[in-house]
């Protein structure tokens, strides 16, 4: 790394010469290596595994969580707890496993204790979502929860909103690399506790099921 610096015209932060070597990386299993060395926040302080992600490069359509839970961090990879069985069951409905998607989170590696992703962890965590976003480029990506929903509502130049005002509606926005199509969903970690939230996100998985024909 210090031969690396001693090239640029001027001094560099050390979190900006990380994200310019992400320019370096190419494919999935690139990133993910990356991601399982990557201590750009005090997160990886306190994981057991990161959670980069997981399924296919070829598939249209990428589904974007919150942050890894407890089984996640266990294991190293995303959806594998309560919610993870119940995301199961969710794309069985419209004829999909996990092989025919690409599954991953916001954050790689789990907040202690479950909580909610700080900000500076979202952007620690950036230039990796960035770049599996980048490779898959996928037709559809659907958000689980609010702080996906927020990350690329932004990203997209979407106007803010609530997940109780747009579930279940695709926003169709253009791209270098043709039209993407943005679903928000709820957690499912929300059916968890609430049934009536299942039915809902049943419902909406409808919706992406015509998104993908």
């Amino acid at each position: 790394m210090e031969n690396l610096v001693v090239h640029f015209p001027k001094p560099l932060k050390t979190s900006m010469i990380k994200i310019n070597l992400m320019d370096e990386v190419k494919g999935l299993e690139g990133i993910a290596e990356k991601i399982k060395q990557c201590t750009r926040c005090k997160l990886h302080e306190t994981r057991t595994n990161p959670v980069p992600g997981a399924g296919s490069l070829n598939s249209r359509v990428v589904f974007i969580g919150e942050a890894p839970g407890y089984w996640e961090d266990q294991k190293g990879e995303p959806f594998v707890g309560a919610a993870g069985r119940i995301l199961d069951e969710l794309l069985g409905s419209i004829g999909l496993n996990r092989g025919d998607v690409f599954i991953t989170n916001v954050v790689k590696c789990r907040p202690p204790g479950n909580r909610d992703p700080l900000p500076e962890e979202i952007k620690a965590c950036k230039p990796f979502l960035e770049k599996q976003i980048e490779a898959i480029k996928p037709r559809v990506i659907v958000t689980l929860g609010r702080f996906a929903m927020e990350y690329i509502f932004k990203k997209y130049g979407l106007p803010e909103a609530k997940i109780s005002q747009v579930h279940g509606k695709d926003f169709k926005i253009q791209t270098l690399n043709g039209e993407i199509k943005i679903l928000a969903l709820y957690h499912p970690a929300f059916a968890t506790h609430n049934p009536n939230y299942k039915e809902v996100l049943l419902e909406d998985f409808k919706k992406l099921g015509e998104l993908i024909r």
